[in-house]
C-alpha cells in the first residue's frame, strides 16, 4: 500500500474511533483491542499477529497459523478465530475492517454475513453476542446447580460453555480481510431471545452440518441478544432433566422471550397427550418469570410420496403444538406447514440442496438460511414484540418461493470430520 493510502487509512480509523469515544456508544468496562499497525491508542490492547490465546493475558488467537498483517490491519490465508476471556452475559461487539467480512461467533452463529467495507478505507459493524456457562443460580429445583452437559457439548463444543467470547473471521471474497479493532461492552440493555429446542435449532459445531439457530442471529440489530440454548437429540422432558429450562430459567427478565421448537425426539420417547403435558409445563414455567413464549412446531423431514408431496412423519404432534398455542393464546410459527412449502418449492430431488448429503433431517447451510427466514418471517406475521428488532434488509419470506440455493455465499468454517448429530 502507498504511503498516502495509509496516512488516508489512518485518518478514517482515527475518525472512526475519536466518533466512537466522543458519542459515548460504551459504557465502561470497555475492551479494546488494537490489530492494526503500530502502537495502540492510549487505553487499547495492542494484538499482534503472533498474539495467541492465554489464560493469563485472556485475549488473542487461538491459533496464529497462517496470520499477518498488512498496512490496514490482521489479516490470513484462512479462517481466523479471536478471543477474549468473559463473564456470562450479553455484549456488543464492533469490529472496524476492510475488505469483505463474514462474522461467526462462539460455535458459527452467523452475525455479519459478507458486509463489504468502503472502498479504500474501512467501516465499522456492531452485532450482540450472548455468552454463557454451565452454572445455575437461584433456579428450580433448588439442588440443581449446573447444566448437564453431553460429552459432545465439553468437546467440539466447548466454545459455548467456555470463559471467552470467541470471534470467527471469514469471508467468500477471494481476499481475506483485514481487521483493524475490536470494540466490546458489555449490552446489559438489550433483551434477549432465548431458544430451546433440537439438532435442528442448536448451534451445530460442524460443516456440513447448520441449524436454523445460528443462522437466526444474522437476521436481528444489535439491538437484542439471541442465546441458543438448543441441543442435539433433546426432548422436552431430556431439556428439562439436563437443567436447560432451569439454566433460562434463571436467568430471564421480563421482556425476554423464549421459542420452544421440539418434537423430533419427543415422539420416539412419549405420546402425544404427554408432550402436550410437557409443553404446558414448559409455557407455565416461563410465563411465571413474566417473560413471552413463542410456540414453533418441528420443520418436516425430507419425506416424498409418489405424488411428489411432502408426507407427515411427525404424526398428531405438531397438531398437539397448533393446539397449546391456540388454547393458551400464545404466538405460533409453523414451521411445519412452511417447511413443507420450501420443500416441495425445489421438489423431491432439488430438496436434498437443502439437507447434510443422506441425511433427511439435518440441514446444510442454505437449509438453515432458509428455515431461519421462515422464523422471521412468522415473526412478522405475528407482529411480535420481537420484529423491531430485525434486520432492515430483511425483505420478507415466502418458502414457496426460496432463495436460489447458488445466492447465499457463507463460507465455511473450519471444522474437522464428526459424527452425525445425535436425533433423527
Amino acid at each position: 500500500m502507498h504511503t498516502h493510502s495509509r496516512f488516508c487509512f489512518a485518518i478514517v480509523l482515527s475518525a472512526v474511533l475519536s466518533a466512537v469515544a466522543f458519542a459515548g456508544a460504551w459504557d465502561e468496562p470497555a475492551w479494546q483491542f488494537w490489530l492494526a499497525p503500530g502502537a495502540a491508542p492510549a487505553g487499547w490492547t495492542k494484538i499482534a499477529p503472533d498474539s495467541a490465546y492465554t489464560d493469563a493475558r485472556a485475549c488473542g488467537y487461538e491459533a496464529t497459523d497462517g496470520i499477518t498483517q498488512n498496512a490496514t490491519g490482521t489479516t490470513a490465508d484462512r479462517p481466523y478465530y479471536f478471543s477474549a476471556g468473559l463473564a456470562e452475559g450479553n455484549y456488543r461487539v464492533a469490529v472496524t475492517f476492510s475488505g469483505t467480512l463474514t462474522v461467526k461467533t462462539e460455535v458459527r452463529r452467523l452475525v455479519l454475513e459478507n458486509a463489504v467495507s468502503v472502498p479504500g478505507a474501512t467501516s465499522r459493524r456492531e452485532f450482540i453476542v450472548n455468552i454463557r456457562r454451565d452454572g445455575i443460580v437461584g433456579a428450580a429445583p433448588p439442588d440443581r446447580t449446573a447444566v448437564n452437559l453431553k460429552p459432545r457439548e465439553r468437546a467440539e463444543e466447548k466454545w459455548n460453555w467456555d470463559d471467552k467470547l470467541t470471534l470467527e473471521f471469514n469471508t467468500s471474497a477471494s481476499a481475506f480481510p483485514a481487521v483493524a479493532a475490536i470494540e466490546i461492552t458489555r449490552a446489559e440493555d438489550v433483551p434477549t431471545l432465548f431458544l430451546l429446542g433440537d439438532s435442528t435449532v442448536c448451534d451445530q459445531p460442524r460443516e456440513p452440518y447448520a441449524s436454523w439457530g445460528q443462522m437466526l442471529t444474522r437476521f436481528f440489530k444489535p439491538t437484542i441478544a439471541v442465546a441458543n440454548h438448543a441441543e442435539s437429540g433433546e426432548s422436552y422432558q431430556s431439556a428439562l432433566g439436563r437443567g436447560r429450562l432451569a439454566k433460562i430459567l434463571s436467568q430471564l427478565r421480563p421482556g425476554d422471550t423464549v421459542m420452544l421448537q421440539f418434537g423430533h425426539n419427543d415422539m420416539k420417547s412419549v405420546d402425544v397427550p404427554a408432550y402436550t403435558a410437557s409443553i404446558r409445563q414448559f409455557v407455565s414455567a416461563i410465563r411465571a418469570k413474566k417473560a413471552a413464549v413463542v410456540l414453533v412446531t418441528q420443520m418436516q423431514r425430507r419425506t416424498f410420496g409418489e405424488d411428489g408431496k411432502i408426507t407427515n412423519s411427525h404424526k398428531g404432534y405438531p397438531d398437539a403444538v397448533r393446539e397449546v398455542a391456540r388454547e393458551e393464546k400464545l404466538p405460533l410459527i409453523d414451521l411445519h406447514a412452511m417447511s413443507m412449502q420450501f420443500y416441495e418449492a425445489l421438489g423431491k430431488d432439488g430438496s436434498a440442496i437443502a439437507f447434510k448429503p443422506g441425511d433427511g433431517t439435518h440441514h446444510n447451510a442454505y437449509g438453515a438460511y432458509e428455515l431461519a427466514k421462515c422464523i422471521v418471517q412468522g415473526i412478522r406475521d405475528n407482529k411480535l414484540p420481537l420484529a423491531r428488532h430485525i434486520e432492515d434488509d430483511f425483505a420478507g419470506f415466502a418458502p414457496a418461493k426460496p432463495d436460489a440455493p447458488e445466492s447465499l455465499k457463507i463460507p465455511p468454517s473450519l471444522t474437522a470430520p464428526g459424527e452425525k448429530p445425535d436425533g433423527s
